[in-house]
């Protein structure tokens, strides 16, 4: 991989995570009372370098494109709904631009791969095919696909940096990307598409079925290389997954906290773990999806969802929904107040 696609990321500033650990136990409640809230702002500290690390504003980047897959019935909504949902998505009509709102995140959808063009002054186009091709039959992507899709959303976290960006939410849409992301936790995991297969966007139990058998058999033929990121990408990866993918590794370069949504987003992060192992130092994960292959993907992580709300819409919503915890946990280091501040006693010894 490091000589086909190279990303620097650096270091956790353990020293500050030590020092901003030391100064909670000085503020005004029982030590470890606010539990996980603490280990996030601890951990914001060790990504930002900060004493009172900052995640506001955050930036919402939604990459969209379609999968050649769904000419085998791996879905139940056909594929003309990415290009709807997207402007959709322009229109400010999606479950996703209400929570955006909400937090006050810049927002932009990007176009990597929607099978049908659309013209609107919002949409950010970086448009490298329309569609994958159906790696049932043949490859996804060319390996030059790949690294340019990798490389578009760098460019995209850049841009939000230069907005002021402190915190980035990664999301996706596209018709057929939960067999994509199914079939790369199935090859990097090693368990059986019967474990990790969901129904995606509505599909029986026995669509359910054949969706397993369908991306089971094109594992089979495209045999993509477990331990090489790009090697997957190119067989069975989808453009907004290896886009998600260069947009966290970005962030973590950048020294930016990455909010990670459900299954999809988890697939990415898998793949930028791939590329650099030191990613995932910077990731939350933002919720538990209802999508069975959700939790044997962040297990490969090591992380822990900060919420579990029986969810599995995508889009990037359950790491937006997430994010109010993580402010809470950067505003409890900068406004609380220490016992000495507050003129309270302390505990007793």
């Amino acid at each position: 991989m490091t000589d086909r696609y190279i990303v620097n990321i650096p270091s956790l500033h353990k020293e500050v995570g030590k020092k901003v650990a030391a100064y909670i136990d000085t503020l005004t409640k029982p030590i470890g009372s606010l539990g996980r809230l603490e280990s996030i702002a601890i951990e914001l500290a060790e990504i930002t370098g900060e004493d009172f690390p900052n995640v506001t504003p955050p930036a919402a980047i939604v990459f969209a494109a379609d999968h050649g897959i769904t000419d085998e019935g791996v879905s139940a909504y056909p594929k003309e709904v990415t290009a709807q949902m997207v402007y959709n998505f322009l229109e400010g009509g999606a479950a996703m631009n209400v929570f955006c709102k909400k937090i006050d995140a810049f927002f932009t959808i990007v176009d990597v791969g929607v099978a049908e063009d659309i013209a609107h002054e919002q949409l950010t186009s970086k448009k490298i095919r329309h569609s994958t091709r159906n790696f049932y039959h043949e490859n996804a992507m060319t390996k030059a696909e790949a690294i340019e899709a990798l490389n578009v959303d760098r460019e995209e976290v850049q841009k939000m940096i230069e907005k002021g960006s402190k915190a980035i939410i990664v999301g996706e849409m596209g018709i057929g990307n939960t067999s994509a992301a199914s079939a790369i936790i199935a090859v990097i995991t090693q368990k059986s598409l019967q474990q990790l297969t969901g129904p995606g966007t509505g599909l029986s139990d026995e669509g359910m079925e054949r969706k397993a058998q369908i991306i089971e058999e094109a594992i089979k033929k495209r045999q993509p290389n477990p331990e090489d990121a790009l090697d997957i990408l190119v067989k069975i990866g989808g453009y907004e997954i290896a886009a998600m993918a260069g947009a966290m590794l970005e962030a973590a370069k950048n020294k930016l906290p990455i909010i990670v949504d459900g299954l999809i987003c988890t697939s990415a992060a898998l793949i930028a773990k791939l590329i650099n192992e030191r990613v995932v130092d910077y990731m939350f994960i933002g919720h538990h999806s209802l999508e069975p292959g959700h939790e044997s993907a962040f297990t490969v992580l090591e992380k822990e969802p900060i919420l579990n709300l029986n969810m599995h819409l995508g889009e990037g919503t359950g790491a937006a929904l997430a994010f109010p915890i993580i402010e809470s946990a950067s505003n409890m280091l900068r406004d609380m107040a220490t016992f000495a501040d507050a003129g309270v006693s302390e505990k007793s010894t």
